[in-house]
């Protein structure tokens, strides 16, 4: 669930930077670029990442290099492995995040913002009074669809550590499908699949009834 807020945060601040008026042709282009990480599927991801976090010739340590700093196994290592799959994920689905604000921003009456912006300079009371409550329906959505696809996420994790090192990315999925299909204790997978159901269910009724209000209500 740590990737849910990360997420959260800068899909606000890219959301944001594409409102602004301005940009032209570059901002349609940022807004197609979007797209290409969702297009992409969980294990091409993982995949991806194993390359990104190789230790012998992986991006992350040549960056690490330059900085003056000497080459981590990431992938070895039990906090380096939940950092590569954060970061993984983080990529993948921020610009979902950042379409689902942006399209809320774009439902802010345009004479409204345009008075606010004579009113303030401050772009945290703009957000605040005017443009937040407008973000919040896709802020429920956003809640309610991350939190349930990292609690079963599964192919990214599989294909870049298989839970390791030890058990430090053995997710609750990947501890299912270890208890399923290693185990062939099917039972105790089932029920904790349905126990992963109701927990969406009810995460889902919260997110609902804490954040989600109807604009008019503001």
């Amino acid at each position: 669930m740590t990737v849910v807020p990360i997420q959260i945060a800068l899909g606000i601040v890219i959301a944001l930077m594409l409102h602004r008026p301005g940009w032209g042709l570059l901002r349609s282009v940022t807004r197609v670029s979007l797209v290409v990480p969702l297009a992409t599927t969980y294990a091409v991801v993982g995949l991806i990442g194993r390359l990104i976090f190789n230790r012998d010739f992986g991006v992350s340590n040549q960056i690490l290099g330059w900085a003056g700093i000497s080459s981590w196994d990431w992938l070895g290592n039990q906090t380096g492995a939940f950092i590569a799959i954060v970061v993984m994920d983080v990529w993948q689905w921020t610009p979902f995040v950042a379409l689902i604000f942006l399209a809320g921003l774009s439902m802010v009456p345009v004479e409204i913002e345009e008075a606010a912006r004579l009113e303030t300079k401050s772009p945290w009371a703009l957000l605040r009074y005017v443009q937040l409550p407008y973000l919040l329906p896709g802020l429920t959505a956003v809640l309610i669809l991350r939190s349930a696809d990292v609690l079963k996420l599964f192919d990214m994790v599989f294909v870049m550590t298989r839970g390791g090192p030890g058990s430090a990315t053995d997710l609750v999925s990947v501890y299912v499908q270890r208890v399923g299909f290693k185990v062939f204790d099917l039972g105790l997978a089932s029920a904790q699949a349905i126990v992963l159901l109701i927990l969406t269910i009810v995460l889902s009724r919260i997110y609902i009834h804490v954040f989600y209000r109807e604009i008019e209500g503001w």
